[in-house]
């Protein structure tokens, strides 16, 4: 085992699009486990379109990353020294571990993995944080009864991807807006969308207007900006929009050019009775275990799909973040260490 610890640090913060010069690769000294302590060696690392806003000093949910700290995200990582009492060494385990090699760990909030069970990438995505977020979102707030129209944005990513399928599940038909033919294909033909809809194509409102005769009941919004626009008119009354992302945003520098739009947001809020709500996970937190259960269960019975996007190398994760952010993905996107 090395006696350093690659890592990947915030340079500098960004001021719209980030690029490689905003990380920085260095080493460092091997942490050290202490009393009450495990040291991990990450496998697989998570990249999530959240981690924008961690770059950004704003005020949000959470605390920013400072500028030369190591960036935040979840790992699946090995004990390889243990002084802690509920974990030996050769455990592996989901962690929140970041963008490095090695990290030190007091046990709080790591969770076993038995990769018997599932891959243990599962862990960062259809099992994760991802299929929580689409879990929770969907059933709590969305509650989408049999018959009604889903649309779900950003459809191919493992937050969407799972909403579709779980609304399937569920009696309802579930249209996907993706970018590009071939996730618009999977959709349909994998995971078994009733309809797809290519936010690149030429005219997104007419497309998505014909794949929802009946007008949406539940729109899942991951992404913002002019997807969000061609939903607003094709929302029927007492719709339920849980607002998960605004990756479409996150980048912004200002807001966009045109006339004000939200005295028109506030009348059709007013007029069709909507229910807007933003989330972040862990505000359903006691719905772990049932999540756990219930879409490990799907699994089993293949009554679920899921695709991830491996990267190889820790000094691969910028750009590939990068690209996150502008769609390039196919699938959940995972580093591997």
């Amino acid at each position: 085992m090395s006696d350093l610890n690659r890592r990947i640090v915030l340079a500098s913060r960004p001021h719209g699009e980030p690029t490689p010069a905003h990380f920085r690769l260095e080493r460092s000294a091997m942490p050290v486990a202490r009393d009450g302590e495990v040291l991990l060696r990450n496998r697989y690392l998570s990249l999530d379109p959240y981690m924008r806003g961690r770059m950004s000093a704003a005020k949000s949910y959470a605390k920013p990353v400072e500028i030369n700290e190591v960036m935040v995200g979840g790992t699946v990582a090995e004990v390889v020294a243990s002084h802690h009492p509920d974990f030996v060494v050769g455990d592996t385990v989901l962690a929140y571990g970041g963008w490095q090699d090695f990290a030190v760990s007091n046990g709080q909030g790591l969770r076993k993995l038995d990769p018997s069970v599932a891959p243990v990438t599962t862990a960062l995505g259809v099992l994760g944080m991802p299929g929580m977020t689409a879990y929770t979102g969907l059933l709590t707030i969305g509650a989408p009864k049999p018959g009604e129209t889903v649309v779900v944005a950003a459809a191919t990513g493992p937050v969407g991807s799972l909403v579709g399928q779980i609304a399937k599940l569920k009696g309802a038909r579930i249209v996907g807006i993706a970018g590009g033919p071939d996730k618009c294909r999977y959709l349909i033909e994998e995971l078994g969308f009733d309809a797809a809809v290519d936010h690149r194509g030429d005219d997104l409102p007419t497309a998505l207007a014909e794949a929802c005769p009946k007008g949406i009941d539940v729109y899942f919004e991951n992404v913002g900006g002019a997807v969000f626009d061609a939903v607003l008119p094709l929302l029927n009354d007492f719709a339920r929009i849980p607002v998960c992302g605004l990756v479409a945003n996150y980048n912004m520098t200002e807001l966009p050019p045109g006339p004000d739009r939200v005295p028109a947001l506030m009348r059709a809020i007013l007029s069709k009775r909507l229910t807007f709500r933003g989330f972040i996970v862990w505000d359903f937190a006691e719905q772990e275990q049932a999540f756990l259960r219930d879409v490990a269960g799907w699994l089993r019975e293949g009554r679920i799909r899921y695709r991830e996007d491996l990267v190889e190398g820790l000094e691969q994760a910028p750009e590939a973040f990068i690209g996150l952010l502008k769609g390039r993905n196919f699938g959940k996107l995972v580093v591997k260490l």
